[in-house]
């Protein structure tokens, strides 16, 4: 198990765990992956994401709402899920992406077990900064799960480097200020955070939050190692049933497809698109461990 991005630009993939479904995002996840992604983030859901746009939120609370259980889709369900990922697709990044408080309820060191155990490789607690983050990252490091920090336009360079110090796989740099949400353009912020946290470490970068098009990845890859693919996807799913899909051609109501065949054809054209700009390795550090 490893997170690696072996081609620039790599691509790291977010859904929203148990939207529509547990099974469907497990459809769609093998199918993101056999499609080129290489890293995945399974979104834990929760009731209130203040880091994300409407899309997210909105697949947030359908996941909430469809769950088995009183609460919904939770931590041990999308550890679960994780766990059938892995066992499908061993060579695929995994990272479990949940705010704090899902996981203090489940337990710090209870989630770190089991995390691992799943095979998870890696995990980002969005709302935890990097100063305040002692008792995780020793719990990261005892079970060789690798800690993912968010680095943003804003950061001092003194949190900057601390970031840089402790993540581990990739270190995950904000394109924008804001919540996460499709754009037209790329923020002229992003390329210079990039090239401040190279001053701390030779990790892949990968960028994200509004990044929602092959232009946007053409962009990425003149200056970072990977992209970080969420809301877009997530919309893509949103307008789709397990019944009837959606459309291939928007203009018709013909050819229909599944929500997996549609994020499927959506990376295979991020791809072709980046390989027709002439994309090549990406920078790879060696890791110590497995992650």
């Amino acid at each position: 198990m490893a997170i690696r991005f072996d081609h620039k630009p790599g691509l790291v993939v977010y859904l929203t765990a148990g939207d529509p479904s547990l099974a469907a995002t497990r459809e769609i996840t093998v199918a993101a992956i056999d499609a080129g992604a290489d890293v995945i983030e399974l979104g834990v859901p929760f009731s209130d994401p203040l880091a994300d746009g409407p899309v997210i939120q909105r697949a947030m609370e359908r996941a909430l709402a469809r769950g088995a259980g009183l609460k919904g889709i939770g931590l041990k369900d999308v550890l679960g899920l994780a766990a059938e990922i892995r066992a499908a697709r061993p060579q695929a990044g995994l990272v479990i992406f949940t705010y704090l408080n899902p996981v203090l309820r489940y337990g710090l060191h209870r989630f770190a077990d089991e995390a691992a155990a799943a095979g998870v490789d890696g995990v980002l607690v969005t709302d935890l900064i990097v100063e305040e983050a002692g008792e995780y990252l020793a719990e990261m490091e005892r079970v060789s799960l690798a800690p993912i920090f968010l680095a943003a336009p804003t950061s001092p360079d003194e949190r900057l480097e601390a970031i840089a110090t402790h993540s581990k796989g990739f270190v995950y740099a904000i394109s924008r200020v804001g919540i996460t949400g499709t754009q037209q353009s790329l923020a002229a912020d992003a390329a210079a955070l990039v090239a401040r946290i190279r001053r701390w470490t030779g990790l892949p970068v990968a960028v994200g939050f509004g990044i929602s098009n092959a232009e946007h990845v053409a962009q990425v890859a003149e200056f970072a190692d990977a992209v970080v693919i969420g809301s877009a996807i997530v919309e893509l799913i949103e307008r789709s049933t397990p019944e009837t899909g959606v459309p291939a051609d928007r203009s018709s109501s013909v050819g229909w497809e599944t929500a997996p065949d549609a994020v499927a054809r959506f990376i295979k054209g991020l791809h072709l698109s980046a390989a027709a700009e002439g994309a090549g390795p990406v920078r790879n550090q060696p890791l110590a461990s497995s992650f």
